[in-house]
């Protein structure tokens, strides 16, 4: 069995109190700490992989992100899905021969653009295509961007996941969704659903269980992990100067 039928396994079968946990490393060392720690698989973060380029979110040039993604991949005997924002305006083949050269054996695709919602049936026919070049060599996690861009209707986020999953789609990724939605996206939405488990900042956030039991099937960190990290050395640093 290859990698992208582990990876596409894992999603499936599982219960509302496990869901799969991909952690998200910015580099190679960080993913093998994840694997050493006994995760299946990973998932690459753009804005944390972005920060340890010296770049801002959304602003790293697509040499560059592939050839970190092709680093991290390169690291661990895990499956690996990268987070390659909106494509990078590549055509659709070109981008999936790319993604497959860097090990990866899924991806993120985001439905928006310059801070606002792509046409969701164009971005079907968009993600069709890249299911026809990819084949069953990716699984294609398609994010729904409409709770991060001010539109509150779960009702428009479920309808974006209908045409992305009747397009190819493996998964669908409503991120910045309210928790308290979550059992409407879940009962509305087919397949697998990614969520976004929140791990900086003031409050209590659910764990990676309890969005399970909310309606994740697959829980990702984003940035968060690479901004924890950044946070202990900076306290590692303030250390060293007393």
């Amino acid at each position: 069995m290859n990698k992208a039928e582990i990876f596409r396994r894992l999603h499936h079968g599982r219960t509302p109190d496990n869901p799969l946990v991909l952690p998200g490393p910015w580099d190679a060392a960080g993913a093998r700490v994840f694997v050493e720690a006994g995760f299946p698989a990973l998932a690459t973060p753009s804005a944390g992989v972005a920060a340890s380029l010296g770049y801002e979110d959304g602003a790293t040039p697509a040499d560059e992100m592939f050839a970190a993604v092709a680093r991290i991949a390169r690291a661990v005997d895990v499956p690996v899905s990268a987070d390659i924002e909106g494509g990078y305006g590549i055509a659709p083949k070109e981008l999936v021969e790319r993604l497959l050269e860097t090990g990866a054996v899924g991806c993120n695709l985001e439905d928006s653009s310059a801070g606002g919602l792509k046409d969701p049936h164009e971005h079907a026919d968009w993600l069709a295509e890249v299911r026809y070049a990819a084949g069953d060599s990716l699984f294609v996690n398609a994010r729904v961007d409409t709770f991060l861009r001010g539109v509150t209707d779960p009702e428009q986020a479920i309808r974006r996941a209908a045409l992305y999953v009747a397009a190819g789609a493996d998964c669908v990724y409503p991120i910045g969704a309210p928790t308290t939605v979550l059992p409407l996206l879940r009962s509305g939405i087919q397949g697998p659903m990614n969520v976004f488990a929140v791990l900086e900042g003031d409050g209590e956030y659910p764990s990676p269980t309890e969005l399970g039991e909310l309606g994740a099937t697959r829980v990702t960190f984003g940035p968060g992990l690479q901004r924890r990290a950044a946070q202990a050395l900076r306290e590692i640093a303030a250390d060293l100067k007393r």
